[in-house]
């Protein structure tokens, strides 16, 4: 299973920016999906996260700004940013717990660079 990022890039603050996160390879189907990133210097953070049933939680900072969304055809998830701020800036990772053969596993995506300037 590899998971592909993809949609980073630079920004003023206040735009937007919309990463996706697509799912290939022998897998049955993927429960959670969550998006998290990292700053320079700093630990990875959980940002949002949507499950199997499409409930989806976010972390503080922004709520009320970002939108994770899926779209189980595709094995796809997305992260809508706006509001964007310069705090915002970091390496994107996309999370996936996926069934294959009756098993969970967690992957990881390759990260996409998201910058914000102020």
């Amino acid at each position: 299973v590899q998971l592909q990022a993809s949609g980073g890039g630079l920004v003023q603050a206040g735009g937007s920016l919309r990463l996706s996160c697509a799912a290939s390879g022998s897998f049955s189907s993927v429960a959670s999906w969550r998006w998290y990133r990292q700053a320079p210097g700093k630990q990875r953070e959980l940002v949002a996260t949507v499950t199997t049933g499409g409930s989806t939680t976010y972390g503080n900072s922004v709520k009320g700004r970002f939108t994770i969304s899926r779209d189980n055809a595709k094995s796809t998830v997305y992260l809508q940013m706006n509001s964007l701020k310069p705090e915002d800036t970091g390496v994107y990772y996309c999370n996936a717990d996926v069934w294959t053969s009756g098993r969970l596993s967690s992957y990881w995506g390759q990260g996409t660079q998201v910058t914000v300037s102020s």
